[in-house]
């Protein structure tokens, strides 16, 4: 068993989320302004000047495009504004955010920001006359969770890195590089967290312990989820479900929404049955009645892995009467208590499209839309993207079930009109990811399905790649003739 995790306080992850709502059209005002409580409180307890001025300054701020100020503040030179494509819910607009500007209160934090550094000094220069290098290891990283804490990004890292390069601990080393990691996900700089996740792997590969290996799962299938690519995050996400303790990084009711919508878009029918509708972590907070019941209290086993892992620990254990737990409340290290979700469109979303229930489905996939991929910052990039990938996979599902089927019958069970079905259909067809033709002009309209045949289409692909290599060849001896006759 590794060392106990370290540095995984700071970053404050939910912070990033409040900025990206304060930002967000599609956020509700109530929400917007608890956001915007949130973020001051945090800014004031935890003295962020940097964050403070990142994101309310008159000039330089992401925020105050307005170069709003509620005290006399000393006017700068007019320069770029820093990069907000990562924090904010639109690249293109920033909507007016009730965020001022207050030279007295930057001027206070940077103050106590300047005394906490004097102090860290100190300590380090203590430590290194009187003590080993131990303890002035320990000052470093109090100086660079100092720099985590109060939003300064390349400071954090530049003193993360110093801290990386002076321990030979291969557990602390991952723990900085996941702190690393955080600081990218909160700026939302995509190219930063690539490069340490790879860098993290790495050195799990290395020799890193059991809850590292399975704390970094969660970490790169955040990064995945972030970057489209959902196909790869979802068993990285569902695996961790069972065993997830990295709550530096986000709630378990999260992760929970994040491993459905990922494997809802991108796993077999076979596949999406035993690790979304029927594992019991998921039926723990989307099930209702008997299942939700057995799920929270145990009776529904987490899979052979997981039995294996914990049964040393239950034969060690007295045996005691099975109690409901609620799983989104476990981890006492988490920054800020989870807030209720209603996870019904979610539960909705997986039941209808694994029965094959397509009006309930297309519902349950706007208020999906509306409820969650609107309202997170990991989500509301890809939220088109999704929405239409989702309405692909149901149409997918219908389709290969039947040679014909009228075009009206299945906008009725869609429950949409046969117009909105025609013109839907036509992008998938026309891009081939809908094997079919739609006829429209006897009747009212029928769709016929093209089931393609893997043998037919393994022979069309050698015909293609053999005529691709005799045109090579034949371009080749054109080219050696040409030279043997330059040298006749």
């Amino acid at each position: 068993m590794g060392s106990d995790p370290q540095y995984a306080k700071y970053p404050l992850l939910p912070l990033a989320q409040h900025i990206f709502t304060l930002t967000n059209p599609s956020a509700p005002k109530a929400i917007q302004q608890t956001s915007l409580k949130s973020l001051q409180d945090a800014i004031t307890e935890h003295k962020m000047a940097p964050l403070y001025r990142y994101l309310a300054h008159p000039v330089e701020g992401i925020l105050n495009a307005t170069g709003e100020t509620s005290s006399k503040a000393t006017p700068a030179p007019l320069g770029r504004k820093p990069s907000a494509a990562g924090m904010v819910a639109s690249k293109h607009s920033i909507p007016k955010i009730d965020l001022p500007w207050d030279e007295a209160l930057y001027e206070k934090l940077k103050k106590d920001n300047d005394e906490g550094l004097e102090g860290f000094k100190k300590e380090e220069e203590e430590a290194a006359e009187k003590a080993g290098e131990t303890e002035v290891q320990a000052a470093r990283g109090k100086r660079a969770e100092f720099w985590a804490r109060v939003g300064d990004k390349d400071r954090a890292i530049a003193a993360y890195e110093e801290v990386f390069e002076k321990t030979g601990v291969l557990g602390t080393k991952i723990d900085l590089v996941l702190a690393i990691i955080r600081m990218g996900l909160f700026y939302g700089d995509k190219l930063l967290v690539k490069k340490h996740v790879d860098r993290a792997k790495t050195l799990v590969e290395s020799g890193g312990d059991w809850d590292r290996r399975n704390r970094l799962k969660a970490y790169q299938g955040l990064y995945l989820l972030m970057v489209r690519s959902y196909s790869l995050a979802a068993p990285l996400l569902l695996d961790s479900l069972s065993t997830f303790t990295s709550y530096e990084l986000c709630t378990y009711s999260s992760l929970v929404v994040y491993s459905v919508l990922a494997g809802s878009v991108s796993l077999k029918r076979v596949d999406f049955k035993s690790k979304v509708v029927d594992a019991p972590e998921i039926k723990a907070i989307l099930g209702d009645g008997e299942d939700k019941l057995l799920a929270l209290s145990g009776a529904l086993s987490a899979g052979p892995g997981a039995d294996e892992e914990m049964k040393d620990v239950s034969s060690a254990t007295p045996s005691t009467t099975k109690t409901a737990v609620n799983l989104t409340n476990l981890g006492s290290d988490q920054p800020e208590a989870e807030a209720a979700v209603d996870f019904s469109p979610l539960a909705q979303l997986v039941g209808s499209l694994y029965t094959g229930s397509y009006r309930s489905f297309f519902g349950a996939l706007a208020a999906v839309e509306v409820n969650f991929l609107t309202q997170d910052r990991y989500l509301y990039e890809h939220r088109g993207w999704f929405v239409r990938e989702m309405r692909l996979r149901a149409y997918q599902q219908l389709l290969q079930s039947y040679r014909v089927v009228g075009l009206e019958s299945m906008a009725n069970d869609f429950g949409v009109s046969v117009d909105f079905l025609d013109r839907d259909l036509a992008k998938f067809i026309a891009a081939e990811r809908i094997p079919c033709t739609i006829d429209r002009v006897t009747g009212k309209g029928i769709i016929e399905t093209n089931r393609p045949d893997d043998k037919n289409k393994q022979y069309n692909d050698v015909v293609r790649q053999g005529d691709q290599l005799i045109t090579k060849l034949q371009k080749y001896g054109q080219a050696v003739r040409l030279r043997g006759s330059e040298r006749a």
